[in-house]
């Protein structure tokens, strides 16, 4: 459990801005291998369904696979209390230096970090998309409803997953035979 909550700790502490998703592939795929890439891009497939934020649902479905129910609260928390400590002291800081130019172009230089991260997972996500016909097809399915014929996300999203579900329920029945 120790494990869990350094780990997540960690990513909290050290992701702070944005790019969680990007260091929890690198950590708890890549680094430790402690899920496949498939097994996590199921996860934040999942995490981005639910209602709350994607990456504290992504920590959540990740502990409870590695260690169940207590797997789950101890990522949560991990993944958040850092952040919170640190947010609490930098929102303190900020309100004192608040009008320095140095620190507006400290922030720029914080996102670009955060979005090369983003986009590291979305290349990931792909390359690990390509190896899987299944994963590919919904891929493809999804930017062609919602990028090329600009409809609206939700039905997309809940087409698809219905077809999801059925085409992992007759795969698994034709795995049984």
């Amino acid at each position: 459990m120790r494990d869990v909550w350094r780990v997540f700790g960690t990513i909290g502490i050290s992701s702070f801005g944005g790019g969680l998703s990007g260091w929890m592939f690198r950590e708890i795929v890549e680094r430790l291998r402690w899920i496949s890439p498939e097994e996590f891009l199921a996860g934040l497939a999942l995490a981005r369904t639910m209602p709350g934020p994607n990456v504290v649902n992504l920590a959540i479905w990740i502990g409870y696979r590695l260690r169940r129910t207590r797997g789950a609260i101890v990522a949560a928390f991990a993944v958040l209390a850092g952040p919170l400590v640190l947010i609490l002291i930098l929102a303190t800081v900020y309100e004192r230096i608040k009008h320095s130019i140095t620190v507006h172009q400290l922030l720029m230089g914080v996102t670009a970090a955060a979005l090369g991260l983003s986009l590291s997972v979305g290349i990931k996500s792909f390359q690990a998309a390509a190896r899987s016909p299944f994963y590919a097809t919904m891929a493809v399915l999804t930017f062609i409803g919602v990028g090329v014929l600009h409809q609206p996300l939700l039905p997309i999203a809940c087409t698809l997953a219905a077809v999801s579900v059925a085409w992992a329920f007759f795969l698994d029945r034709s795995d049984e035979r």
